[in-house]
């Protein structure tokens, strides 16, 4: 990046092996985070590595992040806003503020240079959110799939939450026995940021109540492996979307992704008539604008109102020579 100048001298490099991990912002600032949200932010840092030192082969740990100034963090953002989208663009955004925040808290920067680097804007703009919503056809046939086995029933029971509670896969994974509030029919969920929220088990309460017949009532994680290898231990987020996938093979489904649960759930609790503020609680958003985004009414306003316009068009047969 001609823009940074200074930072393409690898002889300005911090390497790992100079620092000690407990003093390296990039270990300091990923530390903070969640398992998943680690590997995400680190693979953001080594694109803003790339694209500041131009070497393909560098990473988050080459760079020297105590150097940055705002002329610097100010042309990396120019350059995440030309080639990301702007909800890629600002997830790499944050992770730059988190690791400069290290930083200064490590007494590598002053508080001065650190808030002037920091101070770049976020990248503005509007997408459609990814993935698609799922029909009751395809709900259905997914858990169609399920067996009347140990297997099937935790399978049958996560799909059900994913779709009945909107949960993110991390937070499914993440969920322990003593999670699940029966008295309540609650689910006790940490979200983002740490934040908790209680979620009705709702309509999923049968699946989730087959489950825990099976599993039993050993202290631990709600959902674990049943395979050889991994009896008894915390599903991860791969294993999730991997049954997935696989249950949709089965069941004739067209590829889908665990977060498209929790997208048809906002859309059909939306489509109810549930209030989004409501709505907005139980699927964790900081945001109602976020939640909105899911809201499929407009989206059949606006095909209904363009349907009220006529085209004069009449159909062309095409010379058979063409």
């Amino acid at each position: 990046m001609n823009d940074l100048p200074d930072l393409t001298n690898t002889a300005t490099l911090v390497q790992s092996e100079e620092m000690q991990l407990d003093e390296h912002p990039v270990a300091v600032y990923l530390a903070g985070l969640s398992p998943s949200s680690r590997r995400t932010m680190r693979g953001a840092l080594d694109t803003i590595a790339r694209l500041g030192l131009g070497d393909e082969e560098v990473t988050a740990w080459d760079v020297p992040w105590h150097q940055l100034r705002f002329q610097h963090t100010q042309a990396i953002r120019s350059a995440l806003a030309d080639q990301y989208a702007h909800t890629t663009a600002n997830r790499m955004l944050s992770a730059l503020r988190g690791t400069l925040k290290a930083a200064w808290k490590l007494g590598l920067m002053t508080g001065e240079e650190y808030q002037k680097a920091a101070s770049v804007e976020s990248v503005s703009g509007e997408t459609v959110p990814a993935g698609r919503a799922l029909s009751a056809g395809e709900l259905g046939a997914l858990l169609d799939t399920c067996e009347q086995k140990p297997l099937g029933v935790r399978d049958a029971a996560i799909i059900s939450l994913l779709y009945g509670c909107g949960l993110r896969r991390a937070e499914l994974v993440a969920l322990n026995l003593n999670d699940y509030v029966k008295q309540d029919d609650e689910l006790l969920v940490r979200g983002k940021g740490n934040k908790q929220r209680a979620i009705p088990v709702g309509n999923a309460a049968p699946a989730l109540a087959e489950w825990l017949h099976v599993r039993g009532q050993e202290s631990g994680p709600l959902f674990w492996g049943l395979g050889n290898r991994n009896r008894g231990g915390r599903l991860t987020d791969q294993a999730i979307y991997n049954m997935l996938r696989k249950r949709a093979k089965r069941a004739g489904v067209a590829d889908l992704s665990p977060h498209d649960f929790r997208r048809t759930f906002v859309g059909d609790l939306l489509d109810a008539g549930a209030d989004i503020v409501t709505v907005q609680k139980m699927a964790g958003h900081a945001d109602p604008a976020t939640t909105s985004r899911y809201d499929r009414r407009g989206k059949r306003a606006r095909h209904k109102a363009a349907s009220l316009l006529h085209v004069p068009y009449a159909r062309r047969m095409l010379d058979d020579e063409e």
